[in-house]
C-alpha cells in the first residue's frame, strides 16, 4: 500500500521560508517520479513541481519557478520541497503525490494519483 506523509508545514510571514518533507513507502520509491500539488481554499489542485525518479530533471509551475526546488533522496525514500520567497498567495494545503511514471508527462491525472494526508501552508503577516 502506497503511503506518503507530509511534514513541515506552518505559518510563515510573506518573504518568508520553509521546507516541506514527504515520507514514502509501500512502493518502490526510487522507480517513480515524486510530485508537490496544492489546494487553496476553495479552489482546485494545483500542480506545482515534479523532480523525475533519479533527481537528474525538475519541473515547476510558473506560479512558483524560481522560488520553490523540489528534491529527493532516494537512499531515505523522502522528498522535499524548499518554499522561498512565499507570498500571500501559496497559502494552501500541500501535498506530495506518486507520479504514474518515471519522469514527468504532463499533470493530466494528477487527481488519481497516490497522495498524503498534506501539511498546511499559511503565509500571513
Amino acid at each position: 500500500e502506497v503511503q506518503l506523509m507530509e511534514s513541515g508545514g506552518g505559518l510563515v510571514q510573506p518573504g518568508g521560508s520553509l521546507t516541506l518533507s514527504c515520507s514514502a513507502s509501500g512502493f518502490g520509491f526510487a522507480s517513480y517520479a515524486m510530485n508537490w500539488i496544492r489546494q487553496a481554499p476553495g479552489r482546485e489542485f494545483e500542480w506545482i513541481a515534479n523532480i523525475d525518479r533519479y533527481g537528474y530533471t525538475t519541473q515547476y509551475a510558473d506560479s512558483v519557478s524560481g522560488r520553490f526546488t523540489i528534491s529527493r533522496d532516494n537512499a531515505e525514500n523522502r522528498a522535499y520541497l524548499q518554499l522561498n520567497d512565499l507570498k500571500t498567495e501559496d497559502t494552501a494545503m500541500y501535498y506530495c503525490a506518486k507520479d504514474f511514471n518515471q519522469r514527468f508527462y504532463g499533470f493530466k491525472e494528477m487527481l488519481r494519483w497516490s497522495r498524503g494526508q498534506g501539511t498546511q501552508v499559511t503565509v500571513s503577516s
